[in-house]
């Protein structure tokens, strides 16, 4: 339990200081293209329609949601294009111990409103009756889990995998299985072979997630002012 309470505490140290880089190369784009009749000018100040400094800002939306965002994503799609160059080392933790925010009965909902996601989710994984009982699958994750997030988490189990820790039906398994871990900032178990993927990505991975979280963040408030 002390290797993952440091491990993320260490990842929030680095991503502090990963945020702040983002936000100063974000904030030296939105500069670069501010009007010279503004000098003084913020980019969140309330302007008159077809003003320098209205123009600014919608200029910075099209700048964020454009070039920025495409560049972003384009970046998140080579860090999951590269863990394919990784292989499944058969710990099976991901089949014995699947986390979520949303309840059975929520994911139920969902899936039947259409969330595809949802679909693929409920169409594999059962609850487990207690926590107690997913406890014995991975007990330093699930306490890391309960300390580390204000929301609750629910825990679920594929029913489908054998004693030796195999797909019955891994040729025809669904997508969500195929493309797991899509989260390079998730925390993996040591026996996880993606493990050295994440590790080599993990870098980047902060600073994307920064640049989404500022990206976000400069665009709902510009939208309310345009």
């Amino acid at each position: 339990m002390k290797n993952l309470n440091t491990s993320l505490d260490n990842l929030k140290k680095e991503y502090r200081e990963i945020f702040t880089v983002a936000a100063r190369e974000i904030n030296e784009q939105v500069n670069k293209i501010k009007p010279a009749e503004i000098p003084n000018g913020n980019l969140f100040e309330q302007y008159e329609e077809n003003s320098p400094g209205k123009n600014w800002q919608k200029e910075v939306l099209k700048l964020l949601n454009g070039e920025i965002s495409r560049e972003i994503f384009r970046k998140l799609n080579e860090i999951l294009a590269y863990r394919t160059k990784f292989n499944c080392a058969r710990c099976a933790t991901c089949c014995k111990l699947a986390c979520s925010e949303f309840s059975p009965e929520e994911l139920k909902q969902k899936a039947q409103n259409g969330d595809n996601f949802a679909k693929q989710f409920t169409s594999i994984f059962v609850p487990y009756k207690s926590k107690e009982e997913a406890a014995k699958v991975y007990p330093e994750y699930i306490k890391l889990l309960e300390d580390n997030k204000e929301d609750k988490v629910y825990f679920y189990h594929c029913p489908k995998l054998t004693a030796d820790n195999q797909c019955p039906d891994y040729e025809n398994r669904p997508q969500i299985c195929r493309d797991f871990p899509d989260n390079p900032l998730s925390i993996l178990p040591l026996a996880c072979g993606y493990n050295k993927w994440k590790e080599e990505i993990q870098p980047i991975a902060l600073m994307l997630h920064a640049m989404i979280e500022i990206v976000e963040f400069y665009s709902d408030k510009l939208k309310k002012l345009i």
